[in-house]
């Protein structure tokens, strides 16, 4: 049986922003009611921000999910635009959600989740204006959280991904169900952003201290001296939480890790923070949430000055700015 995850903690070199959180349903112009774990890059100058926003009735009830488009000088204070600006269902379609934005040779690429009839979907796409998105692969079911490094390495295409491995990779967890899977952060390769394959595993649950249900990307990972800065999410699960937002239940705590994987062969780990990066600490993290305990980090930025902005999801509910850094962020990745 998996074991039990105490407290936890963020480090000292985490600095959350005092005016979090930077986005809320009340910013958005059009029905809105949570707005969380958006992709956030530089392009053309700016600061954007692509995110989710879940529209509930009254008596929080679902109705429906689009992506909204925000516009940043500062990276701080956003201006949203009038309308949502992807919104995709049809037959086979229910919704698209959790974007993940990687600036490549001048175009930005969005990584989303497909939720569909017959399974949930990674998809692909590139844009240019946010308006008008050429999508470029659609994964089998069932694959998300996918984010693209922002170069191409050796010649091809990187992302991160995490399959479920439903039937395959079934365990012991301590919640009071007798099964449950690990989700793990898988890599892949592509040469066209259309074909993917070379997938190798890279991070696996038991990896992972803070752990005890699953792991996968986060935000996009960015280029430092040391190697590939980047995020994942970690996830554990303890029944005594009980109810912790709008569901019945929710036992799940997910927090934020970082690692450092090679320049020149991102399926190598070579450092890895054993605690957490970003633990849910602060009121808006966990308290007053759809699902309390959620941090989701959606987007990094390197800046010039050294200083790394961290843009996650927290509480399923809103978007929030942490910062650190750049040193400080590598010196946690402890080699393996």
């Amino acid at each position: 049986m998996s074991k039990v995850i105490g407290d936890l903690t963020s480090p000292d070199i985490i600095h959350r922003h005092p005016d979090n959180p930077l986005l809320t349903c009340k910013d958005v112009p059009y029905p809105s009611s949570l707005v969380f774990n958006a992709g956030v890059a530089k392009y053309q100058g700016r600061y954007v921000m692509l995110f989710r926003n879940d529209v509930f009735t009254e008596d929080r009830k679902y109705q429906d999910t689009n992506l909204g488009l925000a516009f940043s000088d500062d990276g701080v204070r956003w201006s949203v635009e009038p309308q949502p600006c992807f919104s995709w269902r049809d037959e086979e379609v229910e919704r698209v959600y959790d974007p993940r934005l990687s600036v490549i040779d001048g175009r930005c690429a969005v990584c989303f989740a497909v939720d569909t009839r017959h399974g949930l979907r990674g998809g692909v796409a590139l844009t240019e204006d946010f308006h008008h998105y050429d999508i470029q692969s659609l994964s089998v079911p069932d694959n998300r959280n996918m984010v693209l490094f922002p170069e191409k390495i050796g010649g091809d295409y990187v992302r991160l991904e995490r399959p479920f491995p439903v039937y395959s990779r079934v365990h012991t967890i301590p919640d009071g169900n007798p099964y449950h899977c690990h989700f793990d952060c898988w890599i892949s390769r592509s040469p066209d952003l259309k074909y993917w394959g070379s997938s190798e595993l890279l991070l696996a649950v038991e990896d992972v201290p803070f752990a005890n249900d699953k792991v996968g990307p986060a935000a996009p990972p960015v280029k430092t001296h040391s190697g590939w800065l980047t995020t994942f999410h970690a996830v554990d699960i303890d029944a005594s939480r009980g109810k912790n937002g709008w569901e019945p239940a929710w036992r799940k705590r997910y927090c934020a890790g970082i690692m450092l994987l090679d320049i020149e062969n991102p399926e190598r780990i070579i450092g890895l923070s054993r605690e957490p990066l970003i633990a849910p600490q602060a009121s808006y993290e966990a308290e007053g949430g759809f699902r309390n305990n959620v941090i989701f980090p959606g987007g990094m930025i390197l800046e010039d000055s050294g200083e790394v902005k961290i843009y996650y999801g927290a509480a399923d509910a809103v978007e929030c700015l942490a910062t650190a850094d750049v040193e400080d962020l590598i010196a946690l990745c402890h080699p393996l």
